[in-house]
């Protein structure tokens, strides 16, 4: 259980992590909480960047806002906001699976698996840009829910979606079946 809960950590505060960032362009707050969201960062000014942008964000841009500063948040342990942000997002663009699928990792950082599973099944369903770190979290949920055999094959969906991704490999190859030795004895007459 103590690697389950190491493991949630990497993926949420690690590059190549469950959030799934909405890349915008320009050199505003936009663009700036956009970046930071993708880059993984985690600065104060970051966070200042992302709450001016929702305020001046264009409609087109407003949802992947929310998603962007709902990450950061999420990075900070506030969960409670980013979930916020990402509802916002969903209510402007119910088609945006990385808000369903951020939300759901916002409830396994909790180790509140089943409403992280539920939600991560159905952003999924919303063909997300980035579907393997759904699969990624969703296989930790199902390990810290003691599923091996389920979180095995979403490791592996999410290492087939990313080869260049170490982390489900490294977590399939744990957690792999054992191959059955078969020990023939020969007896003596």
């Amino acid at each position: 259980m103590d690697r389950v809960l190491l493991g949630i950590c990497f993926a949420l505060m690690a590059a190549g992590s469950s959030q799934a960032a909405i890349s915008l362009l320009g050199d505003g707050p936009v663009s700036q909480c956009a970046r930071a969201a993708h880059d993984y960062a985690n600065k104060d000014e970051d966070l200042a960047a992302c709450d001016q942008a929702v305020v001046e964000a264009a409609p087109e841009d407003k949802a992947g806002t929310y998603i962007n500063r709902g990450v950061l948040l999420l990075r900070r342990k506030q969960y409670d906001a980013a979930r916020a942000d990402f509802d916002a997002a969903e209510r402007l663009n119910p088609a945006l699976g990385e808000a369903v699928i951020n939300r759901g990792a916002s409830y396994v950082a909790q180790r509140r698996y089943l409403e992280g599973l539920a939600e991560i099944d159905r952003g999924l369903a919303l063909n997300p840009e980035e579907p393997e770190k759904a699969y990624y979290n969703r296989a930790m949920a199902n390990e810290a829910l003691d599923d091996k055999e389920a979180a095995y094959q979403d490791y592996t969906i999410a290492w087939e979606l990313a080869p260049h991704w170490d982390a489900p490999r490294e977590q399939m190859l744990r957690l792999r079946p054992k191959q059955r030795v078969l020990l023939l004895i020969r007896r003596t007459p």
